[in-house]
């Protein structure tokens, strides 16, 4: 069976080897039909403790490593919010 990879961002980066990523997906509501945002967090290993809070992030699936963590970080998708940069006039 293979592994499932989600995208989603970083909003935790506070414990050891760890990190919270919030995965958002877009589910169409059952009688009304608008769009609506579901989320939910994950806890990822984190093995260098490498990515920040507000960056995005691939997580995958693993074998389980502790009570709440059975993903990793694979890869960074995006870094974190850039500075806004000032034109020339």
């Amino acid at each position: 069976m293979p592994k499932r990879i989600l995208v989603g961002t970083v909003v935790s980066d506070k414990t050891d080897k760890t990190v919270v990523v919030k995965v958002e997906r877009k589910v169409k509501h059952p009688l009304y039909g608008k769009i609506i945002r579901r989320s939910k967090k994950y806890h990822a290993h984190d093995e260098d403790n490498a990515f920040k809070a507000g960056e995005t992030v691939r997580i995958e699936e693993t074998a389980p490593i502790s009570k709440l963590k059975s993903w990793k970080v694979v890869e960074r998708v995006v870094a974190g919010k850039t500075a806004a940069v000032e034109a020339d006039v």
